[in-house]
């Protein structure tokens, strides 16, 4: 029996359903997120419900810790350094895989893609363990350096380009750079003024992930930073040693804002949803 055979009400009660159970999964998806910007407000120094009042005291408290301060832009130049690296690497490994088949690409692919799989405290102890091995080898130190933590970071960033770049490559119409070729350009000029252009949507996500995947690491960033350097999220679990206050909530609260309004003005622009 076909949907148009189908009587009315049976057809509306199912759509009932249907609405109702993605309105659970995004209540479900959100509500996490919820309670953390409700709790950022709550009166009380120890958490209980329901809260005796509500106040912006919590905020004040973060923004005048200097390892929130320090943190927060200690991540902020490690992500933007990793972001645009890894994005960089990440287009030239991407279209060196589709453009040009060669044997083994596919493990090149699955070894590119690997630190996507692999889980986050696993990835962090044995780039550390390498690093300590690297340091012995080359007699340079890598663990408790910037160049060392960044270079982790980009390890971390290079997965999504390749997999958002390569995906979209895949949908592009080759006909389209063959037809800029026959009317004389050649294939420096054609890549920059016709490919590049159909896969800025994927680069612009590409780096959208990649600069959030890297701000908010903290498995790897753990036992990399070195001495008076401290990334936000390692930060929030120093205090969270000694301290069980909503000014973690409000911390959280900032940086789920920073990076929604961050993702709507990359949507503005160019349409996520036409990639991810």
């Amino acid at each position: 029996m076909t949907t148009a055979n189908l009587p009315r009400h049976r057809i509306a009660f199912s759509t009932l359903i249907l609405r109702g159970v993605v309105f659970l999964v995004y209540a479900i998806m959100l509500c996490p997120l919820v309670f953390v910007v409700w709790l950022s407000f709550f009166k009380d120094a120890i958490l209980y419900f329901p809260p005796s009042g509500y106040t912006l005291a919590w905020y004040a408290n973060a923004w005048q810790n200097q390892a929130f301060v320090n943190g927060f832009i200690f991540s902020l130049q490690v992500a933007l350094v990793s972001a645009f690296f890894g994005v960089s690497l990440g287009v030239i490994a991407a279209l060196g895989m589709i453009r040009y088949k060669f044997n083994g690409g596919k493990y090149v692919n699955t070894l590119l893609l690997s630190p996507l799989l692999m889980p986050g405290i696993v990835t962090g102890i044995a780039i550390y363990l390498f690093y300590l091995r690297a340091e012995n080898f080359f007699d340079r130190d890598l663990v408790g350096t910037l160049g060392g933590l960044v270079l982790a970071h980009i390890c971390l960033t290079i997965p999504w380009t390749v997999r958002l770049v390569s995906a979209s490559m895949h949908g592009l119409d080759p006909s389209i750079e063959e037809a800029a070729r026959n009317l004389g350009a050649n294939g420096r000029i054609a890549f920059l003024r016709v490919t590049l252009p159909m896969l800025r949507p994927a680069i612009v996500a590409a780096a959208l992930f990649s600069f959030i995947v890297s701000f908010e690491n903290l498995e790897v960033s753990l036992s990399l930073v070195g001495p008076g350097k401290t990334t936000l999220p390692i930060a929030i679990l120093q205090y969270l040693e000694f301290n069980l206050d909503p000014t973690i909530a409000a911390v959280s609260t900032v940086q789920i804002v920073l990076l929604g309004i961050i993702m709507l003005i990359t949507d503005r622009f160019v349409k996520l949803s036409q990639v991810v």
